[in-house]
């Protein structure tokens, strides 16, 4: 079954989104589990740890259909190993308020070299922090973020993701999710039937389906290959709505959240309405 829903505002406390969630029509959702431009927040109380889940009831949503995000302040390759260390702290943080939460991932984008080292160490900088990460905390999947590959992000290729998780220690706790515009930014066509499965195939050899752990659901402003970050609402942008159909379409694609982060979000409810249009049999 296909999970849809968009990420949702926690402004007032986290225990706001999952009822923002179920005011849209969604059963999945993603938000930031504290201030995502900040690098320090308060703890979580028990009393909005407790209302979160008791929340999460009321929408009828698993906690394995919730995609939390983490911070844009977060750059585990840093080159410089103090920052790096520092984005690490911040990153074990987030890990141990998603676990509070009761929740099963986390979503993070790779890091960057900033133009100062090589690709090869700023991926071996990510791949150490994501084992430091793993072992030393538990039950939290770490779900890789594809990049647009926007100045010197890493993670827009395919091969960026493939070398982390073979870098990886623990393969049962690592994931990937896809944001179609920035696949689209980073040179892979998924805009008819035709393009989206050959691409898929190459995801699917490379990664491998049983990696894909959620989605990020955005067309794009940009043409393809430009890799630059700009989201549009679907059907409005250059990658157009088929690309969205054959996501809804695809078998391999199940029980996932599947996440807008679409400009307006003032339709995301009909947007979650479209897409569950696509699948088979609706």
């Amino acid at each position: 079954m296909k999970r849809v829903g968009a990420h949702v505002s926690a402004s007032g406390g986290v225990e706001n989104a999952p009822i923002n969630a179920k005011n849209i029509g969604a059963d999945a959702f993603a938000l930031f589990v504290k201030n995502q431009r900040q690098w320090s927040a308060k703890p979580l109380g028990n009393d909005n740890i407790a209302k979160f889940k008791e929340n999460l009831k009321t929408a009828n949503i698993k906690s394995e259909h919730v995609l939390p995000h983490n911070s844009y302040l977060i750059n585990l390759g840093h080159p410089e190993l103090e920052k790096r260390e520092k984005s690490l702290d911040a990153f074990m943080d987030e890990i141990e308020r998603v676990n509070l939460l009761g929740l099963k991932l986390l979503n993070f984008h790779p890091g960057s070299h900033l133009k100062q080292i090589s690709e090869e160490e700023c991926l071996n900088n990510i791949a150490e922090s994501i084992n430091y990460a793993l072992l030393n905390s538990s039950n939290i999947k770490l779900v890789i973020e594809n990049t647009a590959g926007q100045g010197s992000n890493l993670g827009y290729k395919l091969e960026h993701l493939a070398y982390l998780i073979d870098k990886c220690v623990d393969k049962d706790r690592i994931g990937v999710c896809i944001d179609t515009c920035h696949f689209f930014a980073g040179g892979y066509d998924i805009r008819d039937k035709s393009a989206y499965k050959k691409t898929m195939a190459e995801f699917d050899k490379i990664v491998g389906y049983e990696y894909l752990s959620g989605m990020h659901l955005n067309d794009s402003k940009n043409e393809l290959g430009v890799r630059k970050d700009r989201h549009e609402s679907l059907g409005k942008g250059t990658i157009g709505l088929e690309a969205f159909e054959c996501i809804m379409q695809d078998e391999n694609i199940d029980e996932i959240p599947l996440i807008l982060e679409t400009i307006d979000d003032s339709i995301w409810d009909e947007e979650i309405k479209l897409l569950r249009n696509f699948i088979k049999g609706n």
